[in-house]
C-alpha cells in the first residue's frame, strides 16, 4: 500500500513535470551516473571505500578462530598422550582426534561458536567454545560406551586432553578476541548510515554520509539514484536511514531494492521503546512488552532453581537452624522475618528472611533505611546481615515458585530512594518485575548492594535488573551464582 501510493505520487508529478526532474536538476548533476559515482568525494572526509575490508577482517578473525580452536585440541591431545603414554599411544590418539574434531566443529556451529559476537564479547566467546569442546567430549564418551571401546582407550589420556584443549582455547580465543578490537573496533559490522535532510551527530558513526554529498536522492523514479544507492552499498553489512518523515515512503522503495538489510531510523519512537513491528488485524504493530520468559525458558530456569535448592540443603538447612536459635536466645519474638515484597508482575509476596532486628522496633513496611549502626539491629544481626545469612531462608520462597536463585531484588513497598519512592525516581523500576524477583541478582554481583540512601544508587541497580530481564540466559544463572561467593561480604551489608 506505502509503495503504491508513492509511486502514485511520483507518476502525478511527473506528469505535471516536476517530481523527477526537478529533483535530479536540484541534487544530482547530469552525467552523474554509476561509471561516475566514485568520483564524488565526499565533503565530510568518510573513507567508505575502507569499510567492506571489515567484513573481510572479521571472517579472517573468526576463521582464525576455528583452526585455533582444532590446533589446541590436536596439540593437547597429542601432549597428553606423548606424556602419559609415550610414542606407543599416538595411533590411540589419532582415533580419538578423528571422532572429537568432527564432532566438535558440528556442535560449535550449532552452538554459535563461530559466530560474529565471539569477537566483541570474551565470555560470549570463551563459553561457546568451552561449551561445546564440553559437549563433543560428552558426546565422544557416550559412542565409546555405546560401542563398548571405552576400555581400548586411556581415559587418564582423554580427560588430560579434554583440559589441555580447554585451556588453550580459552587463551587463543582471548587472543583474538583482543586482536578483533584492535583491527575492526567495538563493532564487526561495516554499517552505511545515511542521513538525508537529518545533520550527523557529533559522535558521528563510522561510515556516515551526508545524501546530498553524494549525490543520493529519495527517487525510485531515478534509475540512476538507485543505481548510485547500489553502488554504495555493496561490501556492506547494512544500511541504516535518517532521513526526514515525509522522504521515508521513497526511501523504502529504494532501500527494498538492496541486497542487504536495511533499516530506517524512526526518533519520534524511542519514547516508545517498542522492542518488535508486528502485522495485527491488517496493522502494523509496536510490540512494547515481551512478557514473562517463553514456557521453555521457565522450564528451565524452575529446573535450575530446584536443583540449587535441593542441592544446597544439606549445607542451608543447618546453618538456618542454628542460627534461628541463636536470634530467639537473643532477643524475644520469632526467628524468621516475614515482610511483603513486590514480586512477579508487581503482585506482592511474603519473604522469608532471619531476624536481625529487635522485634518491637523492627520496620514491617520498610519505609525507614537501615542505618551504618542502627540500634535496631541486634549482635546476632549485625553478623547474618553482614555475612548475608539473613536472606539464606529465602530457599523456601524458591521452593514455594514466589522467588527464583537469580533475579532483581524484591523491594518493600514503602522503599526509599533518597526521599523518593523507588518509582517515583523512574517509572521504568516496574519493568524489572517481568522475571521473578531473586535471592541474588545482576546488580548485587555488581556491587550495587545495601541501602539506597540516594537516588542514583536505584539508578545503578536498575539499569542492571533491566539489563539482566533483557539479556536473560540459564548460562547467566550459573555465571550470577558462581559470582555472588565474591560479594558475601560487603561493605554496603549492614
Amino acid at each position: 500500500m506505502i509503495e503504491s501510493n508513492v509511486l502514485r505520487e511520483i507518476e502525478n508529478n511527473a506528469v505535471r513535470g516536476e517530481a523527477s526532474t526537478s529533483l535530479r536538476n536540484k541534487d544530482t548533476p547530469r552525467g552523474v551516473g554509476p561509471a561516475s559515482f566514485f568520483d564524488l568525494p565526499p565533503s565530510d572526509g568518510s573513507k567508505l571505500p575502507n569499510l567492506p575490508k571489515k567484513r573481510q577482517k572479521r571472517s579472517a578473525l573468526i576463521f582464525a578462530i576455528a583452526v585455533t580452536d582444532v590446533l589446541a585440541i590436536v596439540c593437547s591431545y597429542v601432549i597428553a598422550a606423548y606424556i602419559y603414554l609415550g610414542v606407543a599411544g599416538m595411533s590411540q590418539t589419532l582415533n580419538v582426534l578423528f571422532c572429537v574434531i568432527p564432532i566438535y566443529l558440528v556442535i560449535a556451529l550449532n552452538n554459535k561458536a563461530f559466530r560474529t559476537k565471539v569477537l566483541t564479547s570474551l565470555w560470549v566467546s570463551v563459553s561457546r567454545g568451552v561449551g561445546a569442546l564440553l559437549l563433543s567430549t560428552i558426546s565422544m564418551l557416550l559412542i565409546l560406551f555405546f560401542f563398548k571401546t571405552s576400555a581400548e582407550f586411556s581415559r587418564v589420556m582423554f580427560a588430560l586432553g579434554t583440559l589441555g584443549s580447554a585451556i588453550f582455547i580459552v587463551i587463543t580465543r582471548t587472543c583474538i578476541c583482543r586482536l578483533s578490537r584492535h583491527y575492526i573496533g567495538n563493532s564487526p559490522y561495516a554499517d552505511l548510515c545515511i542521513y538525508d535532510g537529518i545533520p550527523i551527530e557529533e559522535q558521528r558513526p563510522q561510515g556516515a554520509i551526508n545524501a546530498k554529498d553524494y549525490g543520493l536522492v529519495a527517487d525510485p523514479n531515478d534509475a540512476k539514484a538507485v543505481t548510485r544507492l547500489s553502488h554504495l552499498a555493496s561490501g556492506m553489512d547494512r544500511v541504516i536511514l535518517r532521513c526526514l518523515p515525509e522522504k521515508r515512503n521513497a526511501w523504502v522503495i529504494m532501500l527494498r531494492s538492496l541486497d542487504i538489510k536495511s533499516e530506517i531510523i524512526a526518533p519520534e519512537l524511542q519514547s516508545i521503546s517498542p522492542l518488535a513491528i508486528n502485522h495485527r488485524y491488517g496493522k502494523v504493530s509496536l510490540l512494547i512488552s515481551a512478557g514473562q520468559f517463553r514456557w521453555d525458558e521457565k522450564l528451565v530456569k524452575r529446573v535450575f532453581d530446584l536443583i540449587f535448592v535441593l542441592a544446597s540443603l544439606p549445607i542451608t538447612l543447618p546453618i538456618i537452624c542454628i542460627f534461628a536459635i541463636l536470634v530467639k536466645l537473643e532477643s524475644p519474638g520469632p526467628a524468621f522475618f516475614r515482610q511483603e515484597r513486590i514480586g512477579l508482575g508487581n503482585r506482592k509476596f511474603r519473604i522469608w528472611k532471619l531476624r536481625s532486628m529487635r522485634f518491637d522496633l523492627q520496620d514491617d513496611k520498610g519505609s525507614k533505611l537501615t542505618e551504618r549502626d542502627d540500634v535496631r539491629i541486634t549482635k546476632v544481626g549485625k553478623f547474618i546481615r553482614k555475612t548475608s545469612i539473613d536472606e539464606i531462608p529465602q530457599i523456601f520462597n524458591v521452593l514455594a515458585g514466589t522467588m527464583s536463585i537469580v533475579g532483581p531484588r524484591p523491594h518493600a513497598e514503602r522503599a526509599l530512594a533518597g526521599r523518593s519512592l523507588y518509582w517515583e525516581v523512574d517509572n521504568s523500576y516496574w519493568h524489572r518485575h517481568v522475571v521473578k524477583p531473586g535471592i541474588t541478582g545482576l546488580a548485587q554481583v555488581r556491587g550495587h548492594r545495601g541501602n539506597t540512601f540516594e537516588e542514583h544508587h536505584l539508578a545503578k541497580r536498575l539499569q542492571s535488573d533491566l539489563e539482566y530481564v533483557r539479556d536473560w540466559s540459564l548460562m547467566a544463572d550459573f555465571r550470577i551464582s558462581i559470582q555472588t561467593i565474591a560479594v558475601l561480604f560487603h561493605k554496603n551489608a549492614f
